[in-house]
């Protein structure tokens, strides 16, 4: 498997419904983004952030970047921000490949696999390893690089994706293996 490694929706400003539930969880998972973000640079892994235009149509990920930036959650986003090399999708739902160019950049990149991390595992990670799984994409779920809502919905999230996607679910530390 050639992987890509894909951050969903990590750029954030914390301002929405359900943010008070998410932030704790995000805060818990961030040491281990980062330490993905690092295992995928020194492994030559594309990175992809695909994250929530937040309905500003007319951005661009500069614009969303640094709106994430300049708000008071900055905190959880600064360690984790792009760089140079990374790749970037808009995304205007929950899965990663609805109305977006991410499977032509898969495919432009020869990637046959799918490490995933991100938010929020019972909605935006659920939905995105379907639409990987429905692609024929192997999908891998760094069970401690995903943050949640609703832990129970959570953990029933990471089951489904096991059995009915074949998904593997691992330590962020077997991401890569």
């Amino acid at each position: 498997m050639t992987p890509a490694l894909v951050v969903i929706d990590m750029l954030n400003t914390y301002d929405h419904e359900d943010a008070e539930l998410l932030i704790p969880s995000a805060s818990r998972a961030l040491p281990a983004v980062r330490y993905l973000l690092e295992q995928a640079r020194e492994r030559d892994v594309p990175v992809v952030y695909a994250n929530d235009n937040f309905g500003k149509w007319r951005s661009h990920h500069g614009e969303l970047l640094e709106a994430a930036l300049a708000s008071p959650h900055a905190d959880l986003v600064e360690p984790i921000r792009p760089g140079e090399s990374a790749y970037f999708v808009v995304k205007a739902r929950h899965s990663i490949f609805y109305e977006t160019p991410l499977a032509y950049l898969l495919n432009a990149l020869d990637v046959t696999g799918l490490v995933l991390c991100g938010q929020v595992t019972e909605q935006c990670v659920l939905y995105s390893a379907l639409g990987a799984h429905i692609r024929h994409l192997p999908v891998t779920i760094a069970r401690d690089v995903v943050a949640h809502i609703h832990q129970d919905l959570a953990e029933a999230a990471l089951r489904m994706m096991e059995i009915n996607m074949s998904a593997r679910t691992v330590p962020a530390a077997d991401a890569f293996r």
